[in-house]
């Protein structure tokens, strides 16, 4: 996953005036991201693919308090070199690295006085398989996953967004809480492993 971040002066024709930044994200996945070859998305881009770069800028607006930082857009792409499954979440972790770099160097480069980032996001997903909880679904497990759940949280250790579906069947409440747990555990690493990479 390469996660990027374009700083641009000026905002969104509906947000001018009002002296607050903007941030956006795109994802998309390389053609031979897969085993087998995707279509390269042109033009129009297809449900899935929306459906994943709206969680992800809900996600990373989620690491902000408000966009009072100037008219500054802050642009956020997400592209699958290799996908083996978990893509919208591993985005999610990336690029959360991705802005806090960002903001860091729009200080560094006298463009704001402070940044606005107040929290680091990320994303796991977990699933049960033949009865069994697992964390980080492979493609090959996703594809027969009887429950499967994608969990964004902050490094405050609030949830920003919990996504699950019985895919083959249902799942009751100790279910759900054993998946939950198991997804705090793996997102507590990946939060380690975002301070280490910005040298926190």
């Amino acid at each position: 996953m390469l996660c990027a971040v374009t700083v641009e002066d000026g905002v969104p024709s509906w947000r001018r005036g009002r002296g607050e930044g903007w941030l956006t994200s795109e994802y998309a996945m390389l053609p031979r991201a897969t085993s087998t070859r995707t279509t390269r998305e042109r033009g129009q881009i297809g449900g899935r693919t929306q459906e994943i770069q709206r969680l992800i800028g809900r996600s990373l607006r989620a690491m902000l308090d408000d966009f009072a930082w100037g008219e500054y857009t802050l642009k956020v792409d997400c592209d699958v070199l290799q996908a083996d499954g978990g893509t919208r979440t591993a985005a999610i972790t990336g690029a959360s690295v991705a802005l806090v770099d960002a903001f860091e160097w729009m200080v560094a480069k006298g463009k704001l006085k402070r940044s606005p980032v107040r929290r680091r996001v990320a994303g796991v997903s977990v699933g049960v398989i033949a009865g069994e909880a697992r964390l980080d679904l492979e493609y090959s497990e996703d594809s027969v996953a009887e429950v499967d759940m994608n969990v964004v949280m902050s490094s405050e250790g609030r949830f920003v967004e919990v996504q699950g579906t019985g895919e083959h069947g249902t799942f009751d409440r100790a279910e759900l809480d054993r998946l939950l747990d198991l997804a705090v555990s793996g997102l507590s690493a990946l939060d380690a492993r975002q301070r280490s990479a910005l040298g926190g």
